[in-house]
């Protein structure tokens, strides 16, 4: 009889548990098979590079801020309080595991790691472009480029700050960041169009 494979997930936890264990820039590709009761060929399935785990990380925090909006629609809601939401719910994934995150990341931007780098921003890009969609952004161009770029820096900021936020339920991260949310809805008073892209209502994040 075969044996039963580690899922792709269970690679996933299983370093995320290592990692809680003896710190991220320690776990090794040969601990993580053996955490999940496989063996390196069951990771190099999944996974060419430990970089990679980092990747599948932050994807289940896309995944988790895309369910939120299928699952509600998030109706009644302005386009302030959708991206409210949805950054809460994608930093809300990865609470759980936000010492692993802060080191995961803090790897990705040591010096030198261009090969890293890189990649990491055309990340960051595809997940802004997954939470304009489920927010429901849809301004043409050029109103959609200056979007998109103020919605990135805030994006990153309150990443950033977040993965130091001790604050209980990170509350000093959700105050930035509906204070930066604020300053987007009333800069976007002075494009071409008066508010955000996709608003239907006049509501404001409380």
């Amino acid at each position: 009889m075969a044996r039963k494979r580690p899922t792709r997930d269970a690679m996933v936890n299983a370093a995320l548990t290592v990692a809680e264990r003896e710190g991220w820039e320690a776990v090794r590709l040969h601990q993580i098979a053996a955490e999940c009761g496989g063996g390196l060929d069951d990771v190099h399935r999944h996974f060419s590079e430990k970089d990679e785990i980092i990747d599948a990380w932050l994807d289940r925090a896309d995944a988790a801020m895309l369910a939120l909006h299928d699952r509600d629609r998030l109706t009644g809601h302005n386009a302030r309080q959708r991206l409210y939401r949805l950054i809460t719910t994608w930093l809300d994934t990865l609470a759980p595991h936000q010492r692993v995150t802060r080191e995961m990341i803090g790897h990705k931007l040591e010096p030198g790691h261009l090969h890293v780098q890189f990649p990491a921003l055309l990340r960051i890009s595809r997940t802004v472009q997954w939470l304009r969609e489920a927010a429901r952004l849809d301004a043409p161009l050029p109103r959609r480029a200056l979007e998109e770029t103020a919605l990135t820096a805030l994006f990153v900021k309150t990443f950033l700050h977040w993965l130091d936020d001790d604050s209980p339920d990170q509350e000093r991260t959700r105050r930035r960041l509906d204070r930066g949310l604020a300053v987007l809805e009333a800069t976007a008073r002075f494009i071409p169009g008066g508010r955000f892209s996709g608003d239907t209502t006049t509501e404001s994040h409380s």
